[in-house]
């Protein structure tokens, strides 16, 4: 049997669905749509549905309520958490593009350009505008 891919952003859940998933009142799904807590998408003609990530939230809202936490608090926490998961996307994007610079020094072409800017290059590429731009290698027998 083949694997299923599922996609937990697809917004597929109508109002009554995502509230009987993450066993609330539709009520209180559109209260915490008004307060900016779970913001589901919208379909034409302004019906929301909700994706499984959202129901998720949902629930996660819901565990944090029964334990004292404040509408407020868990808006906040929410956020934070949302900051959170950006950070760690960017440090894992810092993290490819050290990597991708790790190259053996010989193998690195620089340009300086007229700003004074430096750029990495790859060899055959060629700055822009060529005719303000000073390239610098060392060829590779002359370490």
């Amino acid at each position: 049997m083949p694997a299923v891919d599922i996609n937990f952003d697809q917004p597929i859940f109508v109002i009554s669905v995502a509230a009987e998933l993450a066993d609330m009142h539709p009520q209180t799904l559109r209260q915490y749509d008004r307060l900016g807590i779970v913001s589901p998408s919208r379909a034409p003609g302004k019906s929301r549905r909700y994706s499984q990530r959202d129901v998720n939230r949902l629930r996660e809202v819901q565990r944090l309520s029964h334990e004292g936490v404040s509408l407020e608090g868990i808006k906040r926490i929410l956020e934070l958490e949302n900051q959170v998961a950006a950070l760690q996307h960017r440090v894992s994007e810092l993290t490819q593009e050290l990597a991708r610079r790790r190259e053996p020094l010989e193998s690195r072409i620089f340009a300086a350009g007229a700003a004074g800017d430096v750029v990495s290059l790859a060899r055959g590429q060629r700055p822009r505008p060529r005719s303000q731009a000073v390239v610098v290698w060392r060829p590779r027998g002359d370490l």
